[in-house]
């Protein structure tokens, strides 16, 4: 094979990796960093078609949401494309690119120009939307509705926790460069299922559907909570 010979696998993780790169800067530079300097949170929510800030990023601004391959500012519905110079889309949306200053170091670079693959984007938003809907469904069957998944722009991956063990999905980092769920236990138990420094991770792509998502999640949970007797 020559350096010029790619194969479809290659092709898609490197338009995933290049999406997530991206779309990590918008979460943390456009939507977190704003909302953190206007409203105190860094927190993000994922929403049916994307993600968006959960207060206002800035005077006048209720809600920035990414929607496909759009940033939507709310009220006024508009709606700019992900593509072009990043601090010009800053300007046109009327925010400051910015990470959430004191809060943690900045884990994103900012791009000279967001040029988004639009296979690889899908695969980043719908792995996030496949993780809020799993997280969701934990926490209905744990007794714990209540308790909202987020969306966190250190990390850019969907998450809550529960009873000391972290659940959530990522749509990749360096070390896993394509989507996967994740058990994080803050004390890790001993057993096979354990296949992380961490915890545990299973490919996204493994998984059938929402379900099979949320079967693991629950499996990490029951082996967490009995780490003597679990292998």
């Amino acid at each position: 094979m020559t350096k010029d010979d790619n194969s479809p696998s290659d092709v898609v993780t490197a338009d995933v990796v290049t999406a997530r790169l991206g779309l990590h800067a918008v979460a943390e530079l456009l939507l977190a960093g704003p909302q953190w300097r206007t409203s105190g949170t860094i927190r993000l929510t994922v929403t049916q078609d994307g993600f968006a800030t959960i207060r206002s990023p800035a005077p006048g601004i209720e809600r920035l949401a990414v929607s496909g391959g759009a940033l939507v500012r709310e009220p006024d519905g508009l709606a700019v494309p992900l593509a072009g110079p990043f601090q010009e889309l800053a300007s046109t949306l009327g925010i400051r690119s910015e990470a959430p200053d004191g809060v943690y170091p900045p884990t994103s670079v900012p791009p000279e120009s967001l040029e988004l693959p639009a296979t690889g984007v899908d695969i980043v938003l719908n792995a996030l939307i496949l993780g809020d809907q799993a997280l969701r469904a934990l926490t209905a069957t744990t007794g714990q509705a209540g308790l909202e998944p987020v969306l966190w722009p250190e990390h850019f991956d969907v998450s809550l926790t529960l009873d000391e063990v972290n659940f959530g999905v990522s749509p990749g980092d360096a070390e896993h460069p394509l989507p996967y769920a994740y058990v994080g236990p803050w004390s890790v138990p001993q057993g096979a299922f354990w296949n992380e420094p961490f915890g545990a991770s299973r490919a996204l792509q493994d998984f059938a559907d929402v379900t099979a998502v949320t079967d693991f999640l629950l499996e990490g949970r029951a082996r967490a909570a009995e780490p003597s007797g679990f292998t």
